[in-house]
């Protein structure tokens, strides 16, 4: 299946539709826009997402970027390509938030036949303040 087969969403309805029952649906990801080389989403922030000491849980915040990359990468697929895996990824955590809201958008920085290079930045939108920096490296797959 390849970014034109309908299989892929276009868009962040169809997204967040395709999410539900699965992780970003379960911690409440909402994509919020998707097109060839973006992908944007926001998170209300729930005791859920914490970790026991009282701050986001920096799974969380990797959760929502990783996702939001990969979405982004599904719809920025080259022609012919079935799909991708994950080979790297990384995350600086420059602040924190307890509750409100987050938000991420990843954006496309390199975007080859076999590799795509994703960078994300999560923000607390009460704030705007940067809570982390967030980059992947993806390997595009073809069918065999």
């Amino acid at each position: 299946m390849d970014a034109a087969d309908p299989g892929f969403p276009q868009d962040a309805a169809g997204w967040n539709q395709r999410g539900e029952g699965h992780f970003p649906g379960l911690i409440g990801l909402v994509v919020t826009d998707v097109g060839h080389g973006f992908c944007g989403g926001r998170l209300e922030v729930a005791t859920k997402h914490l970790a026991p000491n009282g701050f986001l849980h920096a799974a969380t915040v990797v959760g929502i970027a990783d996702t939001l990359c990969g979405y982004g990468c599904n719809v920025s697929l080259p022609e012919g390509a079935a799909g991708f895996t994950t080979i790297e990824l990384k995350s600086n955590f420059i602040g924190t938030a307890r509750d409100g809201a987050i938000s991420a958008k990843a954006h496309l920085i390199h975007g080859g036949r076999m590799t795509q290079v994703w960078d994300a930045d999560v923000i607390d939108e009460a704030t705007g303040k940067a809570i982390a920096t967030f980059r992947c490296t993806q390997m595009v797959l073809y069918p065999r």
